[in-house]
């Protein structure tokens, strides 16, 4: 378990300088009216799409292979949209571990909470299925100020960036647990805790299986959702943080407990879990991690759907 780090006087080293001069810009921009903040982060994310020629192309053809029905126009419509969301993401990781509960309450609600209630019924754990929008910090900070639980983690390589992060990220959070520490979350789930967990990437060949996703037959999908229902035994709870068009602030839209979890076959559980993923991005497609290259683990003997 991970709990609130500690400063040390390491972090201050030259070698961080650049990194807290980010930090404090950022913390800067994040005290303006949100309004403000709202056509800014659009404006960055439209502006650098030429500097991230390589992430727009990802983009793209991960779009044409979920949505071969689309056509170039929509799709780069898709993608510019995409983009204005990356640049509103970064403002929204300043907002989550910035903003004050006060403010994030101004301008973010919460529908459907009593779904937490009915999955934790009987004392059960809960699978929180939170997915790599980009909206994903917000949403953990705004869930977990209502309902606060225990986050799968991955430590930042920047020691400064890892220690901003747990701070702003366990404002409204208990802990958070290795993504690699199966047997933690396994107890964590026995003990009745809400444990936040994403099974959209791809992480690889290992302890995956190749399940469909969209209109992609073959997508590298992990079997940790099977091995924690099956050892666990939680509820599953599915929900997503939505930023309002309008600009009138966020959503986060919780989903009813799920049931009915293959528990037997890891395909099976896998194809189950890809359904839920494709619901939740349908809710907001515009503002999902579409940048990240979610088919690069290909089955043995098939080509790289990248070029």
């Amino acid at each position: 378990m991970t709990n609130l780090p500690t400063f040390r006087l390491s972090l201050l080293a030259p070698r961080y300088w650049l990194t807290w001069f980010g930090l404090v810009v950022l913390y800067l921009i994040v005290q303006l009216p949100y309004p403000i903040l709202f056509r800014f982060g659009h404006s960055i994310g439209r502006l650098a799409m030429p500097f991230l020629k390589r992430r727009v192309a990802v983009a793209e053809r991960n779009l044409k292979l979920c949505f071969p029905e689309l056509t170039k126009k929509e799709i780069d419509k898709r993608v510019i949209r995409n983009f204005e969301s990356t640049g509103m993401g970064l403002l929204e990781t300043g907002m989550a571990w910035f903003w004050s509960d006060r403010r994030i309450k101004k301008w973010c609600k919460v529908e459907n909470r009593e779904y937490m209630d009915q999955a934790r019924e009987g004392g059960k754990g809960v699978l929180l299925i939170g997915l790599h929008f980009l909206t994903l910090e917000l949403g953990g900070r705004i869930f977990g100020m209502y309902n606060p639980g225990i986050g799968v983690y991955r430590p930042n390589d920047n020691k400064v960036l890892d220690w901003v992060q747990l701070r702003g990220r366990l404002r409204s959070n208990k802990s958070f647990i290795g993504r690699n520490d199966t047997k933690g979350m396994i107890r964590v789930l026995r003990a009745g805790e809400i444990l936040w967990y994403a099974p959209d990437h791809d992480y690889g060949p290992k302890n995956s299986v190749f399940a469909s996703l969209f209109a992609v037959p073959k997508a590298a999908t992990t079997i940790g959702t099977s091995i924690l229902m099956r050892m666990g035994k939680p509820s599953i709870l599915p929900f997503t943080p939505v930023r309002n068009d309008d600009g009138s602030g966020y959503r986060v839209l919780v989903s009813p407990p799920v049931e009915g979890f293959p528990l037997e076959d890891s395909l099976a559980g896998a194809e189950f879990m890809n359904r839920i993923v494709e619901k939740e991005i349908m809710k907001a497609p515009d503002q999902y991690m579409w940048l990240h290259r979610r088919f690069k683990t290909r089955p043995e003997g098939e080509p790289s759907l990248y070029n």
